[in-house]
Order: structure tokens, then sequence, then C-alpha cells
């Protein structure tokens, strides 16, 4: 059980939350530090009100590390309405008809859908939480104002059409989707560019993300899991579904540090330790295995402290 001050609990690690339904990102985040009296906690990445799943939660010191899962790979389903558009590029938008998409083929769709697959730019959407001159661009658009948005590099590194489906009284389409995508791709952007291809419109329907980094659907604890421990009162429960700090920095090789150079390290010094890789950061871990935070192999081999937990 971690211990308490006066804002909250002092615990470590990472909750891979199912976010719900009509939650913002810091809506979920916020609920969660309820349910835990945790004294500090951020999220990895925003997801909107209209998408649900995978949320990975960073509690204390694991939020010195979510930089690594913000900029994880992500992959997510979804399900995207052709025949139509939206102001937001999904369904929480005002809605217009554009052109008949009953006619599609499956074929027809599929070639288009698959020609987004690879490196490209990317306009984000001005109902996005990027920012223009200090304010967010969905407050901007709110307002019925739209500026000019750079593009940016993405990349989608897998498509998958799940299903097609063709609706001739409201001469609409909808296909299933799954996309294995960079950070910072907008799925809504997607949608709507294929549409745009396509000559018919498109737009959001349903989004969720399946997995964020390491993290995948089938770690993800629902709130009705957390309020049934957090109404049982059993604080010990909820800690347990944490996952250790580190678990998001499984893919950077570690480093094994005995007393006397974790001793040195953790006052700033950079050190030798036997076996470690030419360069590139490194995950610091004592004999014991537990982990002490980020270092990074610098000029002369040795390793460097970067981000380190505090005890």
């Amino acid at each position: 059980m971690g211990r308490a001050n006066r804002r909250g609990r002092l615990i470590n690690g990472i909750l891979v939350l199912d976010k719900p339904l009509g939650l913002s990102s810091n809506q979920a985040l916020q609920q969660c530090k309820r349910l835990f009296f945790v004294a500090k906690a951020g999220h990895t990445g925003s997801l909107d009100p209209l998408a649900t799943g995978v949320l990975p939660l960073c509690f204390g010191e694991a939020t010195k590390f979510s930089q690594f899962l913000l900029d994880a790979n992500k992959t997510y389903t979804s399900t995207f309405v052709l025949g139509q558009s939206s102001t937001t590029d999904d369904a929480d938008g005002e809605i217009t008809v554009v052109a008949d998409a009953s006619k599609l083929t499956e074929a027809e769709v599929l070639s288009a859908l698959m020609s987004f697959q690879g490196e490209q730019q990317q306009v984000p959407p001005m109902y996005s939480a990027l920012k223009h001159n200090g304010e967010r661009l969905y407050k901007l658009a709110r307002r019925g104002e739209e500026v000019e948005r750079a593009s940016r590099d993405i990349r989608v590194d897998d498509i998958e059409l799940l299903a097609f489906r063709v609706d001739d009284a409201s001469q609409v389409a909808e296909i299933d989707v799954c996309l294995a995508v960079s950070k910072g791709t907008y799925i809504r952007r997607i949608a709507a560019d294929l549409g745009e291809k396509l000559a018919v419109g498109g737009f959001v329907s349903a989004l969720r993300r399946v997995q964020s980094g390491p993290f995948v659907e089938s770690q993800a604890i629902d709130f009705e899991q957390l309020e049934r421990l957090e109404g049982f009162n059993n604080t010990t429960a909820l800690d347990e579904l944490l996952l250790p700090m580190d678990s998001a920095l499984q893919h950077i090789p570690s480093v094994v540090l005995d007393p006397s150079t974790e001793f040195y390290l953790q006052r700033g010094q950079a050190v030798q330790v036997s076996d470690s890789p030419p360069n590139g950061k490194v995950r610091l871990l004592m004999e014991a295995g537990d982990f002490i935070g980020i270092g990074e192999i610098d000029d002369q081999g040795r390793v460097a402290p970067k981000r380190l937990v505090v005890s």
C-alpha cells in the first residue's frame, strides 16, 4: 500500500484503463485519481470522448516515463461511414449527406483503403487538441474559425478490412477496419480522407483503441471493476492492478548495477557497467531486479543517469 499525504497516496505504477464512451481522457484520469486516492497521475495520449479502449495511466514516479507511451505505436478498430461527412470527422459532429455510397463495391473500398498504408503526410483535423498561437484547435473550431494546419509525418503500418456493409435505404456504406499506426495519427482524418478519395464523404462512427505500445485490450481494467473494489475499501486489491513502472520500457535493454555503481549513479555520475550496450538508452536495474530509472550510454561507453526514480 502506498504512503499517503494530504494530496493523496504516494504509489507508483501503470494502470491500463479501459476508457468508457463519453469521457475525455482527462475526465477518466481524474476519476481514477479519486478511486485510487493517488497524489500524482497522468495519462499517455488523449482518446476522444467518442473513443473507448486502452488508456495507460501513470501513477507517481511512473509519470517520469510517460513520454515513452506517448511516442508508442497504437492499434485501433473503427467503423467508417461512407456517403456522409461530419464537421468533426466523427459521429459527434453535424452530419451531412454527400453522395450515394450504396453503389460502392467492397473491392473499390478496399483498394482505396489500402492506399493509406505506409509513410505519408496527414493534415490534423480542426477538432483536435493541437494548439495554434497557444489555443486549442477545437476551441477555435467551436467558434467557427478555421486556420491552416501544417501537415505532419505519420505512418500506417497495417490495415485490415474486417467487414463491409451497404444500406440501400440510407445510401451509405459502412466498413469495420483495424489500423496499426504511428503516434499522432488521426483515425478520423483517415476516414474523412478515404471518403474524399471515393468522392462520397466519410466519418468515424465508432473507435476503439486495442493496443498502446506494449499494452493490449485484454489487460485493460474497466471502471465497474475499479468502483467495486473502491466500494469495498480494498486499497490493496486496487494497487495489485498496477503494472510495474518499467512495463512500458521492455523494448529498452537493461543493465544491472551493483551497490557501488548504483551509489555513484544516484549522485549523478556516469559509471562503467560490464555488458552494457554500445549506445542508446538503458533501463537501470538493481541486482535484486528493482527498477531505478533510465540511463544513456555516453561517448566513453559509461552509463549516465537520465531519469531516476525517487524512492
